[in-house]
């Protein structure tokens, strides 16, 4: 079996060839995992495996409610993108509460 014509990103059953004796063997990148990888993968398909890497945390946001019980959030941006089956992204967004406590808060203004 040959990779010539196709190769597949990730776990994808549908990327096979016809291998030795009616047996398949396949040309995604999950393959290297489950060794059934046709004979000409690696020269064919394989790509170094890039990562996605992410840049530093932005700085938190004011809190969402000016009096109690409200949320802050922070964002990251993808330096890199994930490519050839690299690992993906992680979250690029973080939430977590706060207690807003502006002056004005229990004055009845």
């Amino acid at each position: 079996g040959s990779c010539r014509h196709r190769c597949c990103p990730g776990r994808n059953n549908a990327c096979w060839a016809p291998g030795a004796r009616r047996a398949r063997c396949y040309c995604d990148s999950y393959c290297q995992r489950t060794g059934d990888c046709c004979p000409d993968y690696l020269a064919t398909c394989h790509r170094a495996a890039v990562g996605c890497a992410v840049g530093p945390w932005g700085p938190w946001s004011g809190c969402s409610s000016p009096c109690g019980v409200g949320s802050r959030a922070r964002s990251r941006q993808v330096t890199v993108p994930p490519r050839h089956g690299g690992d993906p992204c992680p979250d690029l967004q973080q939430r977590r509460g706060c207690l807003g406590q502006h002056p004005t808060c229990g004055t009845g203004q």
